[in-house]
């Protein structure tokens, strides 16, 4: 619940208090953070995010985004209500079906000694990971 306080009769300070944070004010805390070296940033006019598993994905309407810079590392702080839904199969997100990078295909030819269509079909059964596909055709 913000405290709100009334000075001079016109300027009004509403103070939040954080959990374990008893008098502390948030110009104080942002003038700390300051010191250490911890930015942040409220980021304006987001409409959606969205994060996307393997399996799932979370879409986030509305969202309030914050950016806080630490060291050089930035951190999203993203809050509102997400929807949960599976992620559906489109070609796009199968690296299999994906087009095959040719240096790939060269490492398999060259470390089995097969031919192109057996290296690439060894790359798709593995999901595209060369170390899999040259293991497949060499216990094969």
């Amino acid at each position: 619940m913000p405290k709100t306080f009334n000075y001079l009769g016109f300027i009004t300070i509403s103070v939040t208090m954080m959990p374990g944070m008893r008098g502390v004010n948030p110009r104080q805390m942002k003038q700390a953070m300051k010191r250490m070296g911890i930015s942040t940033e409220d980021l304006q006019g987001v409409e959606e995010v969205i994060i996307r598993t393997r399996d799932k994905e979370y879409v986030i309407r509305d969202a309030a985004v914050t950016i806080m810079e630490v060291q050089g590392q930035k951190t999203f702080q993203v809050i509102g209500e997400a929807t949960v839904s599976p992620r559906s199969a489109t070609p796009a997100s199968k690296p299999a079906e994906a087009s095959l990078p040719e240096e790939d295909i060269e490492l398999v030819m060259g470390q089995t000694g097969c031919s192109r269509e057996q290296a690439m079909k060894a790359l798709k059964d593995s999901g595209g990971q060369p170390a899999e596909a040259i293991l497949n055709i060499m216990s094969s």
